[in-house]
């Protein structure tokens, strides 16, 4: 299996990574139920469900049967008549699915409308851990905690993957969960810092453990190349932002979520950007930004302004800069195209800080939830191990990811290779191969594969330098703990939309302003007033009141 490592991935991917990554970490904070309930109303629809079905075992209906589907259209990979991959679920499944297309510009609005008026598909994909919160509030969706007993490959590698507190958390008021979520055996964040590790050298210094370590990297490289702001962003700092918060002890960026922070010491909720680490945070940030060592620009461009990091990155005016794996390909071949020879640019894991080492909790990836209207079907059950075979056993991922076993690749132990006559052009695999694996037959397709992976999965269509990043993330970081359950009922779901939107508003625009020097940091007691002036004590109330009922509840 060739593998080309200079080739720029499609941009859009870059684009979607971090809104799906932006989707997780803002929804996956204080959502809150395995079995749930003594009532399940649709465990009595059987029909054409496996009497002896179990994990590991293909789940094949008892006679053909259709799933309604909510499909999300990329718009570089439309569905052709040539996709395979519908045909072969339905070879190995008897299950045909009839797809409901929308376009992923608008993807979530179209959802929510197709839901709330009661017309979406039984089956609703690409979910991510709190936008089920919603819907479970207005009985749109099942109970799905009710029926995991139906799930025996999804209970299986909830326990052989340490997984069950983080379902546990899914549990929303009523006790119980309304999605099932993409389980990943590793969980490493999506986002961090890419740097030229030559010039790190260069400049006598070794990969920074630490963000003062980086600073102390980042005087060096201005100082060798002083027409550069060595550092950028190209996300409104959100990206950095996100995964720099942890190491100081607090949330921020794409992972502000509710914005509440669990003070351990104090047993209860407090607002993030009020607390000592936000403003460690932010002042740490205000610094290299009056040194020159942070490019302002790709601190306010929005996610577009990815494209403008790769061109200073080209032109040698940053060095270190946010990305995911797809975004070392990109800076390598803009690299290449500039002519720059001899370089490297390495993924590292986040630098740790005042709170240590620590990066994000272990995070989902998308799941689904199914519509009430799913729940009525004569064939539920079936539709419930269906669903399990196809999100959670190894075959489905696999076929899912790489095809036809023995037909489009072979599988040695944990080693996938693609055979020589197909490519996969989204991870740059076999580019000379006449047929696409993704865009002719429709496997890696992005609604469905990415969901639940094993490690060797995951490292499977990825660049070694992929696989070190996680190692390196395992073995010299922590997890930050998850926060304790504070899910809300309906009326105070509402409230809190309320309370938190002007909140998190303030909190944006100010932080911006701090770090870009727009507003000086002695006003900073006056920006914790204007939050106190805008009902903070009363939303923190609501979180507070939430996270002390569910504890009562549930011991």
């Amino acid at each position: 299996m060739k593998r080309i490592t200079t080739r720029a991935p499609r941009r859009f991917g870059r684009a979607a990574i971090a809104l799906a990554v932006a989707g997780t970490l803002a929804l996956s904070g204080c959502t809150a139920g395995g079995s749930g309930g003594d009532e399940a109303a649709g465990a009595d629809n059987t029909a054409a469900s496996m009497k002896d079905y179990k994990a590991d075992t293909t789940f094949k209906a008892t006679e053909p049967i259709d799933f309604s589907l909510l499909w999300t259209d990329w718009p570089e990979v439309p569905i052709t008549e040539s996709w395979q991959v519908f045909d072969e679920i339905e070879k190995r499944t008897n299950v045909h699915l009839d797809l409901t297309n929308i376009p992923f510009s608008d993807a979530t609005e179209k959802r929510s409308l197709l839901i709330s008026a009661g017309d979406a598909p039984q089956i609703i994909p690409l979910v991510y851990t709190g936008e089920e919160k919603q819907f479970a509030a207005t009985g749109a969706v099942v109970a799905l905690s009710d029926y995991e007993d139906y799930m025996p490959n999804f209970q299986k590698y909830v326990e052989e993957w340490d997984l069950r507190d983080m379902v546990d958390n899914l549990r929303q008021d009523d006790g119980k969960y309304y999605m099932m979520p993409g389980l990943q055996e590793v969980s490493v964040p999506t986002f961090t810092l890419l740097v030229r590790k030559d010039v790190v050298e260069e400049v006598g210094e070794e990969i920074p453990q630490t963000w003062d370590e980086l600073r102390t990297v980042l005087e060096k490289i201005k100082a060798k190349y002083p027409d550069s702001a060595p550092l950028a962003d190209g996300f409104e700092g959100q990206s950095m932002l996100n995964y720099a918060a942890h190491a100081f002890g607090t949330v921020a960026g794409w992972g502000f979520g509710n914005g509440t922070f669990w003070n351990e010491d104090a047993g209860e909720f407090e607002y993030a950007a009020t607390n000592d680490g936000y403003k460690e945070m932010v002042e740490y940030f205000h610094g290299l930004v009056a040194d020159r060592l942070l490019d302002t620009e790709s601190f306010t461009a929005a996610v577009e302004g990815g494209s403008t990091v790769t061109e200073k990155l080209a032109s040698e005016k940053v060095f270190v800069a946010s990305g995911a794996n797809g975004t070392v390909q990109e800076f390598n071949t803009a690299l290449d195209a500039a002519g720059v020879t001899d370089y490297e640019v390495l993924q590292i894991a986040p630098p740790g800080g005042p709170a240590g080492q620590l990066v994000e909790p272990r995070n989902f990836w998308n799941g689904f939830m199914l519509t009430k209207e799913a729940e009525e079907s004569p064939n539920f059950i079936a539709m419930l191990q269906f669903l399990d075979w196809l999100y959670y056993s190894p075959e489905a991922r696999d076929m899912l990811r790489w095809g036809i076993e023995g037909e489009t690749y072979t599988k040695d132990g944990d080693t996938y290779t693609l055979n020589p006559e197909y490519s996969l052009d989204a991870f740059n695999i076999n580019p000379d191969g006449k047929t696409d694996i993704q865009k002719d037959l429709g496997f890696s397709n992005d609604p469905l594969t990415g969901s639940t992976e094993s490690r060797a999965l995951k490292e499977s269509y990825n660049v070694p330098a992929f696989v070190e990043y996680i190692d390196s993330v395992l073995t010299d970081r922590t997890p930050r703990d998850p926060f304790p359950p504070a899910p809300l009922n309906e009326s105070e779901l509402e409230q809190a939309s309320l309370l938190s939107t002007p909140l998190k508003d303030h909190v944006d625009t100010n932080t911006l302003k701090f770090i870009m020097g727009e507003r000086p940091l002695s006003e900073w007691d006056a920006f914790v007033s204007e939050l106190e002036g805008k009902n903070l004590q009363g939303y923190l109330d609501l979180i507070n009141g939430a996270s002390q009922r569910w504890a009562e509840n549930n011991g």
